[in-house]
Order: structure tokens, then sequence, then C-alpha cells
């Protein structure tokens, strides 16, 4: 039996897992799917002093308390922010990073380093009446949809669910100063079915830091891959 931390991206909440956690669990795996602070059941929790550090210690609270170990860290786009520097925090309970369509950091940087289109959108809050308010993007044409979501049901399932991010996530650099958390595995899933302009990803070098070679596979579409696809990633998720 594996342990997995499901940690969800930017504006979306720990809800978006529920088509891959039953079918993880139903393999005989431990299985969470937090909501971080200002998020899905969390949004009361929202305001302009939720960072980067939050979310962090957020799953790293959660880790302690149920007391895993062994956790394969999942993090969906901005997560993989979070769950690196989770790592850094506790890397003797993690056995493996996934970075799920996600942004891959260098120790000190911030999500504008990592995705450079995200100063559009803190300057965007900043211009805003909150000055801090990041809100959800908008639905685009097919096949672009809803965070590559274009399924009707599911765009309105997904969209009940999103909330505004704070900027301060997207402004905090991570801390990547551990060096035992560079001996811990790492796997990419990368979504290849449609990228909305602007959007880059980096090469995944094909060493990891740990010396072994990269493991990278790939997805045949958009971004919410949970939605769209969730029993090919839990399979992906499962040869882990």
């Amino acid at each position: 039996m594996s342990t997995f931390l499901l940690v969800h991206g930017a504006w979306h909440s720990g809800r978006c897992w529920e088509r891959v956690v039953p079918l993880l669990e139903s393999a005989g795996h431990r299985v969470f799917a937090p909501s971080l602070t200002g998020c899905g059941d969390k949004a009361h929790l929202l305001s302009p002093t939720v960072g980067l550090d939050t979310h962090v210690e957020d799953a790293v609270k959660l880790i302690h308390e149920e007391d895993l170990t062994d956790v394969i860290l999942v993090g969906h786009s901005y997560a993989g922010l979070v769950i690196s520097s989770v790592a850094n925090e506790v890397p003797e309970r993690v056995a493996q990073l996934v970075y799920l369509d996600a942004m891959v950091p260098e120790h000190g940087e911030t999500a504008v380093d990592v995705q450079p289109i995200t100063q559009h959108l803190i300057d965007q809050a900043a211009q805003s009446g909150s000055g801090w308010r990041v809100p959800p993007l908008p639905e685009m044409p097919p096949p672009y949809g809803l965070f590559g979501v274009t399924d009707p049901v599911d765009v309105a399932w997904l969209r009940a669910m999103l909330s505004d991010h704070p900027v301060r996530c997207l402004q905090q650099p991570v801390r990547l100063d551990n060096p035992a958390m560079e001996l811990i595995p790492r796997s990419h899933i990368h979504c290849v079915g449609v990228q909305p302009e602007g959007i880059t990803r980096r090469p995944v070098p094909p060493i990891q830091p740990n010396g072994s070679p990269a493991r990278v596979w790939e997805l045949p579409t958009g971004h919410d891959c949970m939605v769209t696809m969730p029993a090919e990633l839990s399979e992906l998720l499962l040869k882990l």
C-alpha cells in the first residue's frame, strides 16, 4: 500500500481529484486530497496574507498530523512549487515527487520565474479593486475550454469549485536548500493535448537530481487531466 497526497493547483480545490481518488483507493492505496487554505471548503480563509508558505504548511501539517511516511506527492500546475517546498521541509517522509503538468522550480524561484506569463496575472490583480485577488482564468473557445476541459457538464462542475487565488502565492520564492530532497525520485506527467498561447514548459533534464534517468509520461488531453482522463492518470500513478 502506498500513500498518495494529491495537491491541487491555483484556483482549484481538493474536489478536482474526485474522479481519481476512488481509482487509487480501489487499488488498495491511501489517498489524501485536501483543499489548500483559501480554496474550496477553506475559501473563507482567503486573505492577502495567504502565500506559498501557507500552502506548504498546509501539506506539511497534514503529513505530521496523519503521521504519513513514504508519501507519493503529486502536484498539479502551481502545486509543483508546493510539493517541491514540502519535500524540502520533510524529505524523510517523501518517497516520490510527481509533477503533473506542473511548475518545476529551482531554489529561490517564484511562479513568475518558472512561468513568466504569471506576471500578467499579478499585474491584473494589482489593478483590480482588491489588489491581491487573482480570478480564475476565463473559459476559452474549444479546444482550450476551461483549463482544457470542454465538456459542458464537466465545465459547469469545475467552474463551481474554482475560487480566486491570492497573489502572494505567485510572488513568494521556493526554498530548496535541503540536500536530502535531491535524493527523492521524480516523475513528470505532461498534458500534451492543447497548449494556450504564452504557456511554456521547461524541458526535463535527462538525469534527475538523484542521478537516475528522467521519467516522463504524456497524456493526450488538456491541463486538467484529473477531470478529462482520470482513469489514464490513475494508471500512470499506479505505475509508480
